[in-house]
């Protein structure tokens, strides 16, 4: 599964980039502000990881463009479930500081190991 970050901690930015290869999976970006992930929206990625607050705002646009176009994906930030507008509140949330296990468990399976 190819995996877009949006996280402006270089530190964070790189332990998820860690957690998700971990997981046998690819990541396809690492942005570190709103004005990054526009630029590269257009990518193909199977799954997103969004923190919420950037240098240059908030990213629920970024998840509205998300959904709208079907693609899942978490907030993983140091806000609270409660900041969400209503829209998103039924998006996955894993509040900072995180276990790897929250984060792995929410990147959907390619495959199932039974398979």
């Amino acid at each position: 599964m190819r995996v877009f970050i949006l996280e402006d901690d270089p530190f964070i930015a790189l332990d998820l980039q860690a957690i998700v290869e971990s997981g046998g999976h690819e990541v396809v970006g690492v942005h570190g502000s709103l004005a990054q992930a526009r630029e590269h929206l257009g990518q193909a990625f199977d799954f997103a990881l969004l923190d919420i607050d950037l240098p240059d705002g908030k990213s629920f646009g970024i998840a509205a463009v998300l959904k709208e176009r079907l693609i899942p994906f978490a907030f993983i930030s140091g806000s609270r479930r409660g900041d969400l507008p209503a829209a998103l509140r039924d998006v996955r949330f894993i509040a900072k500081p995180y276990a790897e296990s929250a984060v792995l468990q929410c990147l959907p399976r390619a495959h199932s190991a039974a398979a």
